[in-house]
């Protein structure tokens, strides 16, 4: 099921902690891993940077575009060296492909060949961002049609994993996903549903263990009161052994998140990383 792992990289300072993960993830699923570094047109190409038909159009001095365009070629090819010395020195089989475009296209695109994806939470441009999301990130989570693994600066190996599982049509990949994963690298489940309803919670959680009965895992069923949001940020980040969090991306409308707000969005800004979304 995880045989090949797509690591987007631009340079900035999760490229470490992405190439890591990447390794972890590889060895225990014997994937391979395939670097993938875009070299963002908009930087250079001012047809697509400005619009080119825009109401005031601005043209840029002669040899612009050629310069930019070489200059960011050259720090791909960089970045994809650098990242190619350090999974060679931990004997990573991997690919190095370096493609231009825009990012979140690009990274969607190859994603359809890869089975896993693993990227920083934010990119090179997070010091101005502060605690949001990087752009890409979640125009990528988005699109996406794989999963997701999101990390940190810090690479933390993780030793077993939480689910977080609502009977939607998400959940139910989520809760998939992390019985594969779990069977596969031989460790411990925790399913976690947050209900008020003491009935649907019941119903819930019995779905849940039926499902994963036939595997023959581990697992422990929680239950928990209160606002979702919170209850799975809490949950990641108050467990005693390292742990990778699992939960459907992106469950409703954006019309219906624009009201209510994205559980998705808030567990990704604030939730202990890794973080998986099974799409």
């Amino acid at each position: 099921m995880i045989k090949s792992i797509l690591l987007p990289i631009d340079g900035s300072s999760y490229t470490d902690s992405v190439i890591k993960y990447g390794k972890f993830v590889s060895e225990r699923f014997g994937a391979v891993v395939r670097l993938l570094s875009v070299v963002d047109i908009r930087l250079y190409d001012w047809s697509v940077a400005t619009n080119a038909d825009n109401f005031v159009p601005i043209m840029p001095p002669t040899g612009f575009q050629a310069e930019s365009q070489k200059m960011h070629e050259e720090k791909a090819d960089q970045i994809l060296q650098k990242a190619g010395e350090i999974c060679q020195r931990n004997n990573i089989d991997f690919e190095a492909l370096k493609v231009a475009g825009i990012p979140v296209e690009e990274i969607c695109a190859h994603a359809k060949m890869s089975d896993l994806v693993i990227m920083g939470i934010r990119g090179e441009y997070e010091r101005w961002s502060g605690k949001l999301l990087g752009d890409t990130v979640e125009s990528v989570t988005r699109q996406i049609s794989k999963p997701v693994m999101l990390v940190e600066k810090g690479f933390v190996p993780f030793e077993r994993f939480i689910c977080a599982y609502d009977g939607s049509v998400q959940a139910n990949k989520a809760l998939q996903l992390a019985a594969f994963m779990t069977e596969k690298l031989s460790t411990q489940l925790q399913v976690v549903t947050v209900l008020d309803d003491q009935e649907e919670r019941k119903a819930i959680l019995h779905e849940a263990e039926e499902y994963l009965e036939p595997y023959r895992i581990d697992f422990q069923l929680r239950h928990e009161f209160g606002d979702p949001d919170e209850i799975l940020v809490n949950v990641s980040k108050n467990t005693a052994t390292p742990s990778l969090m699992i939960m459907g991306g992106f469950g409703h409308s954006r019309i219906r998140e624009a009201i209510l707000g994205s559980t998705t969005v808030h567990v990704m800004r604030n939730a202990q990383k890794p973080l998986l979304l099974a799409k």
